[in-house]
This record gives C-alpha cells, structure tokens and sequence, in this order.
C-alpha cells in the first residue's frame, strides 16, 4: 500500500528535489560489471557463514576495534588515528560536515568522484572546481585558488575517473599552501598506483587520507572505508557521524579478508596493473584517446562514447560513461577485471563494436516486410479455426521469446485461445495460405524489400553481409532472387542448417562461413537478439524497419513496449531506419 499523503509546496522548496545518486545504465543484461570500478571477488569468502558472527554478537552494536587495530597496525599508526567509516565515502562526507558551512569553499580538482560536489552542496558549502587536465595536476592553479575562506581541499589520487596522480612534490607543496584547511586527501585507488603517498601524507598535519576495501579488496558490497590522519582531525570527524557507521557483519567479513587474503588482493593488482596498459593500448588502436591510468581502470575519451556503451552493453557488459557532465560528455571508463576470461571479451567487444567485419540480416521484419505475408497467415489461418487473434498478439508472443517458428506459434496462440490443433494440420492450412494454391495466389507475393536497393549496395561494398533466418532454404531463397539480392547476401543460413534461434549455433555458423569473427546483427525479435549476444555478436534490434505506410507501423505504446523488449533481451541499439545503421558504422 502506497503513502496518499501529499507534501506541501513550502516544505518540498525546502527539501529540494536534487535526485538521489545512481549510475546511468544500458537495459540491457549485464554478467561483466565494469562500470563501477569494484574490485575482483575475494577468492577466500566464498562460504562467508564460518566468518559470521554469532547469534548473541549481532544483537549487540557492532565493535569497530579488531578492524581498527588491523588496519592501524598495517599502517604503523596509533588506534586514535583511524576511523572505520561506511565506505570511504561517509569518511568524505563527514569531512564536508565539519570544514564546511555558509561562506567556506571546497577547493577540488575536477573532473573528480562525483559525489565530493554533492556533499559539499549538502554541507553549504561553495564548491571551487580548478580544471585537472589530461596534461598534469594543476599545482599552481589549486594553490591559486586557496584562500582564508578554504576549508576543505580535496584531492584524489589515483583520480577517479581519469586515473591521474598528484606527485609527492605536488602533495608537499598542496598541504603548505592549504595550512589552514583540512586536506583530504583520497586513496582509494593507492593499491593500483606504483608509488604510495600514505607515509609522507601521515607526517602532515592538516591532512587525512582516505581509503577503503571496495576496490582492491573487492568488498564493495560491505561498504567498508577509513580515515587515517592526525588524532584531533580524526576525532573531529568520528563526532560528525553516526556512531556505528558499519554493520558487525561488514566488520567481521572486512576483518577477515584484510588478515587473510592479502596474497589474492596482490594477485588482483598484478592482474590489473597489467590489463590496463593492455587495455589502453586496445583502445588507442581503435582511434580512441586512452589517458595512462594509474588506477583499476582505463579512461579514454571518443565521439563514439555512447555507441562503445551501447555495444559493449549488447554483449553483457557493462562500462561507465558520464552523460550531462561537464568536462566528461565524450569519455568513457572501463574497469579492469581481473580475470583473463572477462578480459579477453573485453578487448574482443571493443573490437567488435568499432571495427565489425561483416553484417548478418535476420529476414523477416528487417530485410523482408512480412506484414502482409507472415503475418497475414497466422491471423488468416488462425480464422480458419474459427478464432480472430488479438492485433497485437504476435508481437506479444515474439516479444516473449521462443517465437522464430511461425507454424509452432501459430499452434501455440490457438492453444491460448483454447483451441487444440495437431502441428502438421496448423503447418498445411499456413502454407497454403502463405504459398498459394491453384486458386489463390500466395500471400509471399505480397512482400516487399524493406531498405533500398542502393543503401543494401553500398553497405554491402563496405562489408561482407549474410542471412540468418528461421525461413526454409526455399521460401528464403526464392525471396532473394524474386527481389534481386541474390549477390549481396553470398552466405544464407536457413531453418535446415542449424537450430533455431535463440540457439547461437546458425549466427555462428554464419561467421565461419563468411570467414570472419567480428559482426553485428540486425534482427526484429528478442529471439534474434539473444542469439547474437550468445554468439559474441552486436545485437541491433530493428522495428517497423524502413516502414512508410502509416497502417504497417506499430502504435506508439506498441512500438514502446516492443522496444522495450528487444533492448530487455540484450539489443544495444533500437533502429528505424537504414541511416541510423550508416550512422553507427
């Protein structure tokens, strides 16, 4: 049951109506999350119940002091100087509490972790952003910048999202300038980074350093950070929060790894030390402009961001972009798995996206218009049961999948309307309604080619293309050569070649036949879609494709949910038209 209760205008203008934070995503399923930077799962808390607390202990308020005393004693610190927080993010925002207010700034090089400017506009504060560019850190503008009115600087590095760093020099230099101010200083990336700025940034007395076990350690899901710095800096930050920031779960899991599993955090770093100089390389070969990272992550910039996102997002992974911020409209982030397999789709995905080989058709609604074919015969023989199927009942049936054999369909919505059919009398009353007989003409005569014939010439130019049909070789073959297409398509695979789709076997037997391994696919069903993205290929979907009669396209909430539905299946792209094709490629 919802709230009905409505809040006044004067109390909403106080609140305000800035939404909450969430990370622009693709609908599609992802199973290879890159877009947040979280680090590889611990190999060691796979049976996570022998580190639980027991029953008695979780009635209790969580005790901090084993984790603290692990950490401090890691960093050769005192107790007093570290606090565990929620994240390293609410160690950030209780900073903002304490040094900021009506009249204070926040000096920040940015572009930066997001959430630094929202927490600075919570704590009314004034936020002072001094370009960090792709060239090095600004030193002398941030220096610049600090005045009497500086209560916060905040610095991170490796920076997120470039994967820049700031030098020992810079950070000396930074933390004279800024003496008056508390100095955040972010290492939440520092396990990435070849050179550790945590010993000299200990000797400084306005400076804490932040850090967290999201990343490396690969306990994002815990929401376990620190704060370690000076004993009064820390102790102003422990009152300006909630006293028990993190659960005795998150405690008791976060202890755990940290004494036990340095040995798989350090095998993690490695492996994404390395994939990122791979990873940069890759995309500098694909015309993208790769900044070096010293972070879990590569950060490059491209025209082509939102179509990489797209693509990638096509084939189950999941990338960063940052759309509406400034600064960030072109770039794009993709963190390093960690692991060969993800990795290798990785790279394989990039390749795909930006450099495709050839271009597979799927045949009915993309190449072909079956509007008054297909489509007819269904609704046609349906009628010869005595029932009139709903307008829109095919789309719903294909929209759910398991749909590319238009006789067993045609079986299975007479079945929802309660009537039984045997399959070889449904198929016989179908062909001769979709082939013809000696008196009626076939309705096949009825369609049409749906892109030009000069756009199919052109793109065919460009690379190789092939169908991949659920059509018997004969009634696809016919419609080639009826409509002279015959020399654009030199491969057709057909119902007889392979299992149907969804099954990836008939798209993948259409890259060996064309000799190559990289494609993208054009397809009008989640069936089309699901079949490419498990054969490693784009999946494009298509809807009322070239379609100019105004009774053939589909309503706006069909063509909505239908859209929906393709994108849902995994389609990184839904297209209209052969200039949005042209486009992409």
């Amino acid at each position: 049951m919802s709230s009905k209760a409505v809040p006044n205008a004067e109390l909403l203008a106080r609140l305000g109506d800035e939404p909450g934070y969430s990370v622009p995503a693709h609908p599609a399923p992802i199973d290879v999350y890159l877009a947040s930077n979280e680090g590889r799962p611990a190999a060691n808390l796979s049976a996570p119940e022998r580190w639980l607390p027991a029953a008695h202990e979780l009635a209790r308020y969580p005790d901090h002091s084993q984790l603290t005393r692990a950490l401090a004693e890691k960093l050769g610190v005192r107790e007093a100087e570290l606090l565990v927080t929620a994240g390293a993010d609410d160690a950030l925002f209780r900073a903002c509490t304490r040094a900021l207010g009506p009249g204070r700034e926040a000096v920040v090089p940015s572009p930066t972790f997001e959430m630094i400017s929202r927490y600075v506009e919570l704590a009314h504060g004034t936020l002072v952003e001094i370009d960090w560019t792709e060239s090095g850190f600004p030193l002398a503008e941030t220096v610049a910048a600090i005045n009497e009115n500086t209560g916060l600087l905040v610095v991170v590095s490796p920076n997120n999202p470039t994967g820049q760093i700031i030098s020992a020099e810079e950070l000396l230099e930074l933390s004279r300038a800024a003496k008056n101010a508390l100095f955040i200083l972010d290492l939440a990336y520092n396990e990435f980074a070849e050179a550790d700025l945590t010993e000299l940034a200990l000797t400084l007395d306005n400076v804490v350093i932040l850090r967290t076990l999201s990343k490396a350690w690969g306990l994002a899901g815990l929401r376990v950070g620190y704060a370690v710095g000076p004993q009064a800096l820390i102790r102003a930050l422990a009152s300006a929060g909630n006293p028990y920031p993190v659960s005795r779960l998150s405690l008791a899991l976060a202890e755990a790894r940290f004494r036990d599993d340095r040995d798989d955090m350090d095998d993690y770093v490695a492996a994404a030390r390395r994939e990122r100089v791979e990873l940069a390389a890759t995309c500098q070969s694909l015309g993208l402009r790769a900044l070096e990272s010293h972070a879990n992550f590569v950060f490059a910039r491209s025209e082509r961001s939102v179509w990489i996102r797209d693509a990638l997002a096509g084939l189950g992974i999941g990338i960063r972009i940052f759309p509406g911020r400034a600064r960030l409209e072109d770039a794009l982030r993709i963190t390093c798995p960690g692991e060969q397999r993800a990795f290798s789709r990785v790279t394989f995905a990039l390749q795909t996206a930006l450099q495709p080989q050839a271009i597979l058709w799927d045949m009915d609604g993309v190449l072909a218009d079956v509007s008054r074919s297909f489509r007819r015969a269904i609704h046609e023989t349906a009628k010869s049961y005595g029932v009139e199927l709903p307008a829109n009942a095919i789309d719903r049936a294909k929209a759910e999948g398991g749909a590319n054999d238009d006789w067993e369909l045609t079986q299975r919505l007479l079945e929802a309307e309660g009537v039984r059919a045997e399959l070889n009398e449904v198929t016989e009353r179908f062909e001769q309604r979709y082939q013809g007989t000696p008196e009626t003409p076939g309705l096949y005569r009825e369609e049409r080619v749906l892109p030009s014939r000069e756009s199919l010439e052109q793109l065919a130019g460009r690379l190789p293309m092939a169908i991949v049909t659920g059509r018997p070789r004969s009634d696809a073959e016919r419609f080639l050569a009826d409509h002279d297409l015959v020399e654009l398509f030199p491969v057709v695979i057909c119902r007889e070649d392979a299992p149907l789709k969804p099954d990836p076997a008939p798209v993948t037997l259409a890259l060996e036949k064309l000799e190559v391994e990289r494609a993208w696919m054009l397809g009008d069903t989640p069936d089309d879609v699901r079949a490419a993205k498990r054969a490693g290929v784009v999946p494009l979907g298509v809807l009322d494709f070239e379609l100019t009669d105004e009774a053939d396209r589909r309503e706006g909430a069909e063509f909505e949910a239908m859209s929906a539905a393709l994108l849902g299946a995994g389609a990184a792209r839904v297209i209209t038209r052969m200039s949005e094709l042209e486009e992409l490629l």
